[in-house]
């Protein structure tokens, strides 16, 4: 990685002259006493031009110090000395301004109480207005005179250290972040002009800095100003332009910045400490949105909330949307200790009114889950436990079955006994047509929890509505590309990819689980929903996005190095089986995929022998899962032998 170099003695002398301002007392009393007896000088001058003398000829070295210890005690009076020069505000001029008042009046009584009782003045009147006026405006004038140069100095040395920037827009958004960011203290840019896409924009400067049409790429307009960075305030650009932007900049090395939607745009503060480095997560932006909150609302206000792997990176994020609606209570149940307790910590500093209760529990303990259902009587159960690493579950097959499809197997039985209103399993793109273990475990409990919704329908034996959601790769997720790729970057690299033409489909984190909070609430029971996942992404062009993003160069600073598909890894993810068709929902970003069923006395019976096997023989428990699952292909794997 390159190591950007400083002069230190260009440091050090901005340093020394920024010290200056911290000046002992004594000296700026010195320097106030000379222009004190300048100011006496200069209005002897002036008066001498009128044929007056400053001084009578009598006791006039008494007199001048007489007028110099006046001026001492009212500047310790006013302590006019004591304040930092740099720093002079109006406060530091009412107090000279009084000082000088006081130092007037004085005389002027001193003067009137020598001329009643000893028939001498000791000054002339004139003489005291003239000179208490010069020394003020004298004084003053010092003060903003060394103010007006460190500030330009100062302003014209930090411009160097500050990142020259450009905003794309020009409408009052633009101009309001603007100013934030002209009044931002410590100040992180310096504003050198505006872009806008708009045609026939009438005025070439705003706030005096140039205004220029993208009529070229933006990464041209950013070098013809010189900026190293754009902050992006144009809310109308859709994300094609956006990203569009984004990559042109990225390509030239200059750092782009976002400011997320704010309700106040009044507070100059709020705004430029918003101000942020554009993110991965930024470029798959879609429109936000829109949840039926009435439904999901009627759904779990004052409901008993079951979230199974509560603790996870998808599982929290259904807690903490789950909480904004009003629960009772909300069961986090999750195997990992030091998880669910930060988790418990950070949603009891949240504004919920509902009880938050962290229970440590592995689903596959039916007994122990049975008692917190005996306990708690959940009414909806969220269930995101499972393992889902893949390489790890090609080497540990058994702990896929056991978990992924005999947890499920338990809290769904469990769910149905105890009456549970609705049952949604978070589900993944790996179950289709699966390629790998985990990806099959998980098509197996989408075909339980599917047939046993079927099997109570037609029975009339509970009310239980059984949900699945099925989704890709979620950004930030625990074990996704986006936390390892940031630890390889930051670690100097290299970043490692399977191969260079995998691709996946992204979702961000509150995306995936408000779109599981609709999905839920919208169910009548035995769907498999699928979630828009916007266009497939080359892991490879994330890598060199999120290089770029960091401001290194991919190859040159971070190598990217091919490592070769993982066990049970496959180039591309689907959301269907190829006999799947889908359905349209009232919610434009969810659709049911509308699979075969299986009978339920079946699965049952062949989950239940798969899940004798995962203790006795490995073998037999693979090629059981293979007849489940007949579309179940393995790739890369030690059990491509067991296809048929």
């Amino acid at each position: 990685m390159k190591t950007k170099l400083t002069n230190p003695f260009n440091t050090l002398s901005k340093d020394k002259i920024k010290n200056i301002g911290y000046l002992p007392r004594w000296i700026i009393l010195f320097i106030d006493f000379f222009i004190v007896s300048i100011s006496a000088v200069i209005g002897s001058y002036i008066l001498d031009g009128i044929g007056l003398n400053f001084f009578p000829d009598k006791n006039s070295y008494w007199t001048i110090l007489l007028y110099l210890i006046t001026h001492l005690f009212f500047f310790w009076k006013y302590k006019t000395f004591a304040g930092i020069i740099r720093h002079t505000t109006l406060v530091d001029a009412i107090q000279l301004f009084w000082s000088e008042f006081s130092v007037l009046i004085t005389l002027y009584i001193i003067n009137v109480i020598s001329s009643t009782a000893f028939d001498y003045k000791i000054f002339l009147n004139t003489h005291l207005l003239i000179c208490c006026i010069l020394s003020y405006c004298l004084l003053l004038a010092f003060r903003i005179l060394v103010k007006s140069m460190f500030e330009t100095y100062l302003t014209t040395s930090n411009n160097n250290d500050l990142i020259n920037t450009i905003i794309y827009g020009s409408d009052n958004r633009a101009l309001t972040i603007a100013n934030a960011i002209i009044t931002e203290s410590p100040k992180r840019f310096h504003l050198v002009g505006f872009v806008d896409k708009k045609p026939g924009i009438s005025t070439n400067r705003i706030l005096n800095l140039p205004l220029l049409n993208v009529n070229r790429k933006i990464s041209v307009l950013a070098r013809k100003l010189g900026a190293q960075s754009i902050i992006i305030a144009d809310n109308t650009l859709n994300n094609e332009e956006k990203i569009s932007i984004i990559d042109d900049c990225l390509q030239y090395n200059i750092k782009v910045f976002n400011l997320p939607y704010l309700n106040d745009m009044s507070n100059q503060k709020t705004i430029a400490a918003n101000i942020r480095n554009i993110k991965i997560q930024d470029l798959l932006e879609r429109k936000p949105i829109e949840l039926d909150n009435c439904n999901i609302s009627k759904q779990l206000n004052d409901k008993v909330v079951l979230v199974s792997g509560g603790a996870g990176s998808i599982g929290s994020e259904i807690v903490w949307q789950v909480s904004k609606f009003n629960p009772k209570k909300i069961l986090i149940v999750d195997q990992a200790e030091t998880p669910l307790h930060q988790v418990s910590l950070e949603m009891q500093k949240n504004d919920t009114s509902c009880e938050i209760i962290p229970i440590i529990l592995n689903i596959k303990n039916k007994e122990l889950l049975e008692a917190v259902f005996q306990k708690y009587q959940p009414d909806v159960v969220y269930h995101a436990a499972a393992y889902k690493h893949v390489p790890l579950m090609e080497n540990h097959p058994e702990q896929a079955i056991q978990t992924n499809v005999f947890g499920t197997k338990v809290l769904a039985d469990l769910s149905v006994k105890y009456n549970v209103d609705r049952f949604v399993m978070v589900s993944t793109d790996k179950a289709v047509n699966p390629s790998n273990i985990m990806g099959a475990s998980k098509r197996i409990a989408e075909k339980y929890v599917q047939s046993l919704d079927s099997y109570l329908k037609d029975s009339h034996k509970s009310r239980t509505k059984f949900i699945t959601t099925r989704f890709g790769n979620v950004l930030g997720s625990n074990g996704s590309v986006v936390p390892l790729f940031t630890k390889q970057i930051e670690m100097g690299g290299p970043i490692t990819i399977t191969h260079p033409d995998i691709i996946r489909y992204f979702m961000t984190i509150p995306e995936a689980c408000q779109l599981v909070l609709e999905a839920g609430s919208m169910g009548n029971g035995g769907e498999v929903y699928i979630f828009d996942m916007g266009k497939p992404v080359k892991i490879i062009d994330l890598a060199h996005k999120m290089i770029r993003l960091a401001g290194l160069i991919p190859d040159q600073d971070i190598e990217i190095r091919i490592v070769g598909l993982r066990p049970g890894e496959k180039l591309y993810e689907e959301l269907l089986n190829d006999s799947s068709k889908t359905l349209p929902t009232h919610h434009e970003k969810i659709m049911i995929a509308v699979d075969d069923k299986e009978h339920y006395i079946s699965i049952d019976s062949e989950i239940n022998a798969l899940h004798d096997l995962s203790y006795t023989n490995i073998t037999e428990m693979v090629i059981q899962m293979k007849k489940i699952v007949p579309e179940f292909k393995s790739l890369n794997s030690d059990f491509q032998k067991l296809d048929v």
